[in-house]
């Protein structure tokens, strides 16, 4: 378990809503940094990792799990209100 990923739902879906094959994963809801009061009642962000894209980007059982690994932590990240640019520095994107 992440420390501090509370009120977060995981979940694995064939495709985008678009049907492309270019995004990996989202991260649905609002960032930590963002949030004014939260509590009981509210909803659960989601993270989502799309099935048919990282089969589509991956060559090998070790390659997928990569990619899953690095789409997890790049989504998570965006859930404690790190952006795009920030990834890109750190590698994560």
């Amino acid at each position: 378990m992440v420390d501090g990923l509370d009120n977060v739902i995981f979940v694995v879906e064939d495709r985008p809503e678009d049907g492309s094959l270019d995004l990996l994963g989202l991260y649905d809801g609002l960032a930590l940094t963002e949030r004014g009061h939260y509590g009981m009642g509210d909803l659960p962000d989601r993270i989502i990792v799309y099935r048919e894209p990282h089969l589509h980007a991956c060559e090998s059982m070790d390659e997928l799990r990569d990619e899953v690994h690095t789409t997890l932590v790049h989504e998570i990240a965006h859930f404690y209100g790190i952006d795009d640019d920030r990834l890109h520095e750190l590698g994560w994107a």
